[in-house]
């Protein structure tokens, strides 16, 4: 048996990969850059990579798969670095939807039946209901959460079909490695610049960190893959006045919290993003005033998974290593 992991040299792939073969597990790495960029594996030799890109569907006679080889599906495009809006769409369709679609059209002519496979809290859009739980309405806001949403319903299509498709939702992964939307405040604490919140800041925060991300991946194995939804973030998290502020303390900054309207900041974004300037993603700020929390005690009652790592201790070691890289 091997583990094949497209998208397996990304945030969360190496961090699997690292778990993995660290318990002797051999790994196939499929991704999109030249050569395995990231990660140092206790044991090398287990770790193959090949070049690969999900959306060429004719790449995948390259993928030689035997029954009971375990397949995780990671591949995807972020939100960070932001895309021109009219790129939006199509960009984020062909990474994602036809992506997932290959993978699957693979799977199946290959006579394989399980899968791993990440999607995004996203899809559910503005929280209608606190905490979210599983069933929470899916409205994505934008393209993004949108192509995800399809890529569920198309898991669920093969479901139907026999399939045995374990999908998780994440809140945003972070850990060392891994910026995104956070350099962008770390710059501000570091230069002892006033921070804003979109908002007042009251509204609770919650992270989900790439070791816990894995281990759900682990334990989703372990459970003969089910055919349900998890989210997968932390357990209580902070608001974010409460977490900035611990961030700050860390750092030694003389930054404040500048609590700001958050319907006219939207507007504000929204022009600039209009006018070909984003500063944020429009799926990232719609919401960032709202409490978007995920309920975890599913994947607690059927996988026997729980989250370790909590909000503060990751937005502070995510600090750190963005200072240590800074000054290296």
């Amino acid at each position: 048996m091997k583990h094949i992991i497209f998208g397996g040299d990304g945030f969360l792939g190496t961090e699997l990969t690292k778990k993995l073969t660290a318990k002797g597990e051999k790994v196939e790495i499929f991704d999109l850059k030249q050569t395995l960029a990231s990660g140092i594996y206790e044991n090398k030799e287990l770790v193959t990579y090949t070049r690969f890109d999900v959306t060429d569907s004719k790449q995948f006679e390259k993928v030689q798969a035997e029954p009971g080889d375990v397949i995780y599906h990671f591949a995807a495009k972020l939100l960070v670095p932001i895309v021109p809006r009219a790129e939006r769409k199509e960009y984020f369709w062909t990474s994602l939807y036809v992506g997932t679609e290959n993978v699957l059209e693979w799977m199946e002519r290959s006579g394989l039946r399980n899968l791993i496979y990440y999607t995004t809290d996203m899809v559910y859009g503005h929280t209608r209901f606190h905490p979210r739980f599983e069933d929470h309405p899916r409205e994505p806001l934008g393209p993004y959460g949108e192509a995800k949403y399809q890529t569920e319903l198309l898991c669920e299509r093969y479901r139907e079909k026999g399939f045995n498709i374990t999908i998780f939702r994440p809140r945003l992964i972070i850990g060392p490695g891994r910026l995104g939307i956070l350099e962008k405040l770390f710059k501000l604490v570091d230069a002892n610049l006033p921070v804003p919140t979109i908002g007042n800041g009251r509204n609770y925060y919650q992270f989900i960190s790439v070791s816990d991300c894995a281990e759900a991946v682990i334990c989703g194995v372990k459970a003969g893959f089910p055919n349900e939804a998890y989210n997968l973030g932390s357990l209580n998290p902070p608001t974010v006045n409460e977490l900035l502020k611990r961030l700050i303390k860390e750092a030694g900054s003389k930054s404040f919290l500048v609590p700001t309207p958050a319907g006219l900041v939207k507007m504000t974004l929204a022009a600039l993003d209009r006018m070909g300037k984003p500063i944020m993603d429009p799926e990232q700020y719609e919401i960032a005033d709202e409490t978007c929390v995920l309920d975890v005690s599913k994947g607690e009652r059927e996988l026997g998974w729980v989250p370790k790592d909590d909000d503060v201790s990751m937005l502070i070691a995510a600090y750190r290593d963005y200072r240590k890289n800074r000054k290296a």
